[in-house]
């Protein structure tokens, strides 16, 4: 994630207006340069493109929207703010028809401008991560999995490897990682691409039916059984089967499957002959299966033709910022279903997913953000919409929280001790940086003297 604060570029041929709003912008932790006419605002603009541009509509050599034109020619849409001594109703409409992004009167508020700057680029930012990661999603080279952290790029590129072999491959990883999605991505990349998928949890089939599952069986070999049925490995003839919890398979198939992955032959229950059979086998675990082979649970033997070519699947906890794209792309998923707009998340939302563990891994954030749209009312998510586990965690991790108890409530924090502590906590590990604390903090160094002042009375530079 780009932390780097967003660069703004005012225009503004008022010297003492030009100054004020700087020093006010500054003070809210931006980036800033200046410019006094429309000439220089355009050269500084197009040599050093900005992520935000307020100009006053009147300057001495043309008028503001003509750096906003010159900016569009040049292909570049960056949010933009105009100003002016003289605005109309009509003049409002023109500006906004040329792609203004917003259309403010003198006298200024300052207050507004920067609501309005941050609203703005808050949206710039949320419209660019959306096109990145779509532009992502729709890149063959994802391989249909979100993310793009170093482990991510590592898996991909593993992927592609092992896709080119034909031989069985064990995928491991924490329940929740994705390894299904692995498994469907080594699929798609290989030459069985066209030829059946299919997916199989060995944990949800009962021990005594696993054998005609996977291999069929004839007309007559057992109670029940009127007529001939193809089991798993002649469905997937030519494809790719995925024998999921591999772990919960008994060892008497073990030994069939482990037959099937050297001779490529199928016997179905109750047949006298065998069957050909070209499949790949995928298998996937969340267990350590190798621990499974000293326990005797599983085959040493089966173990080793697996493990070959195995692929680890990281936890989510190991892949970053990640868990924003992630975020992002389940929103965007939820809303769909659930018939809603454009939906984003809050800053402090985004925070908390950030600092939450997820024992549960993919699948648990995806749960998370499908309760979060379901119980949300607007188009921001919230934390109070985030499952009760996620906010504790916040709350766990402030001080004094060890002596914190639903049966001992008057030991809560106040909000404002909470709020005191934390600051003090930033203040001490900037060493007194008042302008970085406020960066950091998210306020500007005004707000930040009025805290400092509420709980010592002092103030200094």
């Amino acid at each position: 994630m780009n932390n780097k604060q967003p660069f703004i570029l005012l225009i503004e041929d008022d010297a003492s207006l030009r100054m004020l709003l700087a020093e006010e912008l500054e003070l809210d932790g931006y980036r800033l340069d200046t410019a006094a006419t429309a000439a220089e605002g355009q050269q500084k603009a197009l040599a050093q493109v900005p992520d935000l541009i307020v100009s006053d509509l009147r300057l001495p050599d043309d008028d503001g929207l003509s750096i906003m034109r010159a900016l569009q020619t040049a292909g570049h849409s960056i949010p933009f703010v105009i100003i002016t001594a003289f605005g109309t109703v009509d003049q409002a409409v023109e500006a906004l028809k040329a792609g203004a992004d917003d259309f403010l009167t003198k006298p200024l508020s300052t207050d507004h401008l920067r609501l309005k700057i941050r609203r703005l680029l808050s949206q710039a930012a949320i419209t660019s991560e959306l096109a990145r990661y779509k532009s992502r999603s729709e890149d063959d080279s994802s391989l249909g999995l979100v993310g793009d952290s170093a482990a991510m790029r590592r898996l991909r590129t593993e992927i592609r490897q092992v896709a080119r072999s034909h031989a069985a491959v064990l995928i491991t990883g924490e329940s929740g990682t994705g390894k299904e999605l692995v498994a469907r991505a080594i699929h798609n990349e290989s030459a069985r691409k066209t030829r059946p998928f299919l997916p199989v949890n060995c944990a949800g089939i009962p021990h005594e039916l696993m054998e005609s599952e996977f291999f069929g069986h004839e007309a007559g070999a057992f109670t029940g059984a009127r007529q001939a049925r193809k089991g798993l490995f002649a469905e997937a003839d030519g494809g790719t089967l995925l024998l999921d919890e591999i772990g919960e398979m008994p060892l008497s198939l073990q030994a069939k499957l482990l037959r099937v992955l050297q001779e490529g032959t199928i016997k179905p229950v109750g047949a006298d002959q065998e069957d050909t059979v070209d499949v790949r086998v995928i298998a996937a675990t969340h267990v350590d299966l190798l621990k499974a082979v000293e326990a005797g649970a599983f085959r040493e033997d089966l173990y080793y033709r697996l493990e070959t070519l195995a692929l680890v699947v990281p936890p989510l906890r190991e892949r970053g910022d990640d868990v924003d794209i992630l975020s992002m792309h389940f929103l965007r998923e939820a809303a769909r279903r659930h018939n809603r707009g454009f939906m984003r998340l809050s800053e402090v939302t985004s925070t908390m997913l950030l600092d939450y563990p997820f024992p549960g891994n993919v699948r648990e954030l995806a749960s998370a953000i499908e309760r979060a749209v379901t119980f949300c009312d607007g188009d921001v998510i919230q934390p109070e919409h985030l499952p009760a586990r996620i906010r504790q965690r916040q709350v766990e991790s402030l001080p004094g929280s060890a002596e914190v108890s639903s049966d001992n409530l008057a030991a809560w924090p106040t909000l404002e001790s909470v709020q005191q502590e934390y600051v003090s906590r930033v203040i001490r590990a900037v060493e007194g940086n008042k302008r970085r604390a406020a960066q950091i903090l998210g306020v500007n160094r005004r707000t930040l003297y009025r805290w400092l002042d509420a709980e010592s009375g002092a103030r200094d530079d």
